[in-house]
Protein backbone atom coordinates (compact mmCIF):
# COMPACT_ATOMS: atom_id res chain seq x y z
CA UNK A 1 0.00 0.00 0.00
CA UNK A 2 1.40 3.68 -0.55
CA UNK A 3 0.32 5.77 2.04
CA UNK A 4 -1.09 8.97 1.52
CA UNK A 5 -3.02 11.81 1.81
CA UNK A 6 -4.67 14.27 -0.52
CA UNK A 7 -6.03 17.61 0.66
CA UNK A 8 -8.88 19.54 -0.69
CA UNK A 9 -9.48 21.93 1.51
CA UNK A 10 -8.55 23.53 5.16
CA UNK A 11 -10.35 26.40 6.80
CA UNK A 12 -10.18 27.92 10.11
CA UNK A 13 -13.21 27.31 12.34
CA UNK A 14 -11.94 28.93 15.52
CA UNK A 15 -8.61 31.17 16.31
CA UNK A 16 -8.45 31.49 20.06
CA UNK A 17 -6.10 29.75 22.58
CA UNK A 18 -5.63 27.17 20.39
CA UNK A 19 -6.85 26.59 16.98
CA UNK A 20 -9.89 24.75 15.47
CA UNK A 21 -9.79 23.38 11.76
CA UNK A 22 -11.47 21.66 9.81
CA UNK A 23 -9.99 19.60 6.61
CA UNK A 24 -11.84 18.18 3.73
CA UNK A 25 -9.68 15.16 2.60
CA UNK A 26 -9.30 11.81 1.30
CA UNK A 27 -6.77 8.97 1.90
CA UNK A 28 -4.99 5.95 0.61
CA UNK A 29 -6.95 2.20 1.39
CA UNK A 30 -4.94 -0.11 2.23
CA UNK A 31 -7.40 -2.44 -0.58
CA UNK A 32 -6.38 -0.12 -3.19
CA UNK A 33 -7.57 3.00 -4.55
CA UNK A 34 -9.05 6.35 -2.32
CA UNK A 35 -11.17 6.64 0.41
CA UNK A 36 -14.61 8.50 -0.16
CA UNK A 37 -14.00 12.54 0.65
CA UNK A 38 -13.96 13.09 4.36
CA UNK A 39 -14.94 15.84 6.86
CA UNK A 40 -12.53 16.27 10.09
CA UNK A 41 -11.82 19.05 12.80
CA UNK A 42 -8.37 18.86 14.69
CA UNK A 43 -7.45 21.50 17.38
CA UNK A 44 -3.94 23.08 16.65
CA UNK A 45 -1.10 24.64 18.03
CA UNK A 46 -0.50 22.16 20.59
CA UNK A 47 2.95 20.81 21.10
CA UNK A 48 4.33 20.17 24.52
CA UNK A 49 7.26 18.80 26.51
CA UNK A 50 6.65 16.73 29.89
CA UNK A 51 9.40 16.06 32.41
CA UNK A 52 9.22 13.73 35.48
CA UNK A 53 11.34 14.70 38.01
CA UNK A 54 13.14 11.88 40.03
CA UNK A 55 15.76 12.38 42.47
CA UNK A 56 17.75 9.44 42.58
CA UNK A 57 19.88 10.19 46.15
CA UNK A 58 16.09 10.07 48.00
CA UNK A 59 14.31 7.59 45.22
CA UNK A 60 11.53 10.30 45.16
CA UNK A 61 9.63 11.86 42.74
CA UNK A 62 8.49 15.48 42.46
CA UNK A 63 5.24 15.60 41.21
CA UNK A 64 2.31 18.17 40.76
CA UNK A 65 -1.15 19.24 41.40
CA UNK A 66 -3.31 21.37 39.42
CA UNK A 67 -6.90 22.17 38.12
CA UNK A 68 -7.43 20.82 34.82
CA UNK A 69 -10.61 22.14 32.82
CA UNK A 70 -10.76 18.46 31.13
CA UNK A 71 -11.78 17.04 34.18
CA UNK A 72 -14.25 19.78 35.05
CA UNK A 73 -17.31 17.48 36.07
CA UNK A 74 -14.57 15.10 37.89
CA UNK A 75 -15.35 17.39 41.41
CA UNK A 76 -11.69 17.04 43.55
CA UNK A 77 -10.21 14.85 40.79
CA UNK A 78 -10.41 17.94 38.69
CA UNK A 79 -7.18 18.45 40.36
CA UNK A 80 -4.27 15.94 39.13
CA UNK A 81 -1.83 14.72 39.42
CA UNK A 82 0.94 15.61 36.53
CA UNK A 83 4.71 15.70 35.59
CA UNK A 84 5.84 19.40 34.72
CA UNK A 85 5.68 20.64 31.20
CA UNK A 86 4.58 23.91 29.18
CA UNK A 87 3.73 24.23 25.60
CA UNK A 88 6.67 24.53 22.80
CA UNK A 89 6.41 27.58 20.69
CA UNK A 90 7.79 28.06 17.26
CA UNK A 91 11.68 27.44 17.40
CA UNK A 92 11.88 26.53 20.64
CA UNK A 93 13.91 23.79 21.99
CA UNK A 94 11.96 21.12 24.13
CA UNK A 95 14.64 20.37 26.03
CA UNK A 96 15.01 24.18 27.53
CA UNK A 97 10.90 24.14 27.53
CA UNK A 98 11.69 21.52 30.33
CA UNK A 99 14.09 23.03 31.81
CA UNK A 100 12.15 26.46 32.34
CA UNK A 101 9.01 24.76 33.53
CA UNK A 102 10.60 22.65 35.47
CA UNK A 103 11.61 25.81 37.92
CA UNK A 104 8.78 28.02 37.20
CA UNK A 105 5.88 24.66 37.89
CA UNK A 106 8.25 23.34 41.14
CA UNK A 107 10.92 25.43 41.95
CA UNK A 108 13.56 22.05 40.97
CA UNK A 109 16.42 22.61 38.83
CA UNK A 110 17.50 19.79 36.34
CA UNK A 111 20.49 18.04 36.46
CA UNK A 112 20.56 15.85 34.22
CA UNK A 113 17.87 15.40 31.33
CA UNK A 114 16.80 11.98 29.59
CA UNK A 115 14.46 11.54 26.53
CA UNK A 116 11.95 8.92 27.37
CA UNK A 117 9.73 9.36 24.31
CA UNK A 118 7.56 11.63 21.68
CA UNK A 119 4.31 11.02 21.25
CA UNK A 120 0.94 11.47 19.81
CA UNK A 121 -1.54 12.50 23.05
CA UNK A 122 -5.41 11.77 20.74
CA UNK A 123 -4.60 11.81 17.31
CA UNK A 124 -8.16 11.38 16.51
CA UNK A 125 -8.72 14.80 17.63
CA UNK A 126 -5.72 17.04 18.25
CA UNK A 127 -2.34 17.45 16.77
CA UNK A 128 -0.87 17.71 20.42
CA UNK A 129 2.74 16.11 20.30
CA UNK A 130 4.56 15.73 23.63
CA UNK A 131 8.48 15.31 23.97
CA UNK A 132 8.51 13.42 27.51
CA UNK A 133 11.60 13.23 29.72
CA UNK A 134 12.76 12.03 33.17
CA UNK A 135 15.53 14.35 34.65
CA UNK A 136 17.20 14.52 37.75
CA UNK A 137 16.50 17.10 40.21
CA UNK A 138 17.53 17.90 43.83
CA UNK A 139 14.16 17.23 45.95
CA UNK A 140 15.49 18.07 49.34
CA UNK A 141 13.55 21.21 49.41
CA UNK A 142 11.06 20.71 47.16
CA UNK A 143 7.39 21.47 47.77
CA UNK A 144 5.66 24.97 48.03
CA UNK A 145 3.28 26.57 45.75
CA UNK A 146 4.22 27.27 41.99
CA UNK A 147 3.25 28.74 39.03
CA UNK A 148 3.24 32.25 37.30
CA UNK A 149 0.03 34.26 38.25
CA UNK A 150 0.00 36.07 34.88
CA UNK A 151 -1.33 32.96 33.53
CA UNK A 152 -3.39 31.73 36.24
CA UNK A 153 -1.19 29.08 37.36
CA UNK A 154 -1.70 27.55 40.96
CA UNK A 155 0.45 24.27 41.58
CA UNK A 156 1.37 22.98 44.48
CA UNK A 157 4.29 20.24 44.40
CA UNK A 158 3.95 17.10 46.00
CA UNK A 159 7.41 14.64 46.55
CA UNK A 160 6.53 10.89 46.71
CA UNK A 161 8.82 7.97 47.45
CA UNK A 162 9.62 6.51 44.08
CA UNK A 163 7.57 3.04 45.06
CA UNK A 164 4.55 5.30 46.19
CA UNK A 165 4.09 7.46 42.86
CA UNK A 166 4.43 3.74 41.36
CA UNK A 167 2.08 2.41 43.00
CA UNK A 168 -0.34 5.15 42.52
CA UNK A 169 -0.52 3.73 38.95
CA UNK A 170 -2.94 1.49 40.56
CA UNK A 171 -4.62 3.83 43.22
CA UNK A 172 -5.61 6.37 41.15
CA UNK A 173 -4.08 9.39 41.13
CA UNK A 174 -1.50 9.11 38.22
CA UNK A 175 -4.08 9.37 35.51
CA UNK A 176 -3.31 11.97 32.64
CA UNK A 177 -1.39 10.21 29.57
CA UNK A 178 2.16 12.01 30.36
CA UNK A 179 2.21 10.59 34.00
CA UNK A 180 1.47 7.49 33.67
CA UNK A 181 3.83 6.77 30.85
CA UNK A 182 6.67 8.29 32.44
CA UNK A 183 5.75 7.00 35.60
CA UNK A 184 5.49 3.31 34.10
CA UNK A 185 8.85 3.90 32.39
CA UNK A 186 10.32 5.18 35.66
CA UNK A 187 9.34 1.36 36.99
CA UNK A 188 11.29 -0.20 34.32
CA UNK A 189 13.94 2.40 33.99
CA UNK A 190 14.58 2.97 37.84
CA UNK A 191 17.87 0.62 38.68
CA UNK A 192 19.55 1.98 35.77
CA UNK A 193 18.93 5.57 36.66
CA UNK A 194 19.87 4.99 40.19
CA UNK A 195 23.62 3.22 38.55
CA UNK A 196 23.88 6.50 35.78
CA UNK A 197 23.10 8.94 38.25
CA UNK A 198 23.99 7.85 42.09
CA UNK A 199 26.11 4.80 41.68
CA UNK A 200 23.58 3.04 43.44
CA UNK A 201 21.69 -0.07 41.60
CA UNK A 202 19.45 -1.08 45.35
Amino acid sequence: MKYRTQLLASEIGYDGFFELRRFRLRHSLYAGGWSREIERERVERLRAASVLLYDPDQDAVVMIEQFRIGALECGRDAWLLETVGGLVEPGEDPREVARREACEESGCRILDLISICEFFVSPGTASERIHLYCARVDATHAGGIHGLEEEGEDIRVEVFPADEAIGELYGGRVNSTSAIIAVQWLAAHRPQLRGRWCGRTG
